[in-house]
């Protein structure tokens, strides 16, 4: 992987529409970069890959560090190398695409990739938990997921932005995900606030896609739908 390139596995619109049986194993994805973020087989809790560990964060609130075979249906990743590092109070998530906006201005159809370390006023997260029956869309999952509100955690936040045209290849503007340095909270980030973090960030202009092989994908529609994954994906 070249610095600050983006990796992603399947599509998002095939969460949406419930394929997740199989996927890359963990062992693919650690080569793939050094931060990312996904999901597992059956939607089976978030992911969050971070410096050559992958943490499954599930829906009952606990975490554990990914076996090498876990198969792995969606997820994003790259070799991070931040070329901005700053430090700045972020008092909540709509003000994350301030900060890209006056470092990366004129850059609306660019990739960013970011980092956030140290302490956080509040954190509200969301899990979700396995699939009930197979085909099950995120769309169903989304209105039983867990939500976690945090106070006063320090930890680690991984995310990408995409542009907009990219809505159900991935997730059009802020995708993030949280784990706590001590490795037992986390989660899709909700909301957000910080009275000052480090901020490391970099503009990703190499995406490489690879898609699924098996027949559930190549058989699915796909079809997007704007307004489901706005939902669901807060």
């Amino acid at each position: 992987m070249e610095d600050n390139s983006i990796y992603q596995f399947s599509l998002l619109n095939a969460l949406m529409d419930g394929i997740c049986e199989v996927g890359i194993p963990t062992s693919k994805l650690l080569q793939k970069g050094n931060q990312g973020l996904g999901t597992f087989v059956r939607m089976d809790g978030e992911l969050v890959m971070l410096d050559g560990t992958v943490y499954q964060l599930k829906g009952d609130g606990s975490i554990r560090a990914a076996d090498p075979h876990d198969e792995i249906p969606f997820a994003m990743s790259t070799l991070f190398k931040p070329t901005i590092s700053i430090e700045r109070a972020i008092p909540n998530k709509e003000s994350i695409d301030e900060i890209f906006d006056e470092f990366f201005p004129h850059t609306a159809n660019q990739f960013v990739s970011y980092r956030f370390e140290g302490a956080f006023k509040s954190m509200k997260v969301r899990t979700v938990r396995a699939q009930e029956y197979k085909g099950q869309p995120l769309s169903e999952l989304g209105a039983k997921q867990s939500v976690f509100d945090y106070e006063d955690v320090e930890g680690t936040v991984v995310g990408f932005r995409s542009p907009e045209s990219w809505q159900g290849f991935s997730v059009a503007g802020e995708h993030l995900h949280f784990i706590s340095h001590d490795r037992k909270k986390g989660g899709h980030i909700l909301e957000l606030c910080s009275e000052g973090v480090k901020i490391g960030m970099a503009l990703n202009s190499n995406v490489h896609v690879e898609l699924p092989t098996d027949r559930d994908f190549n058989d699915a529609k796909l079809a997007m739908n704007d307004a489901e994954i706005r939902k669901v994906e807060g």
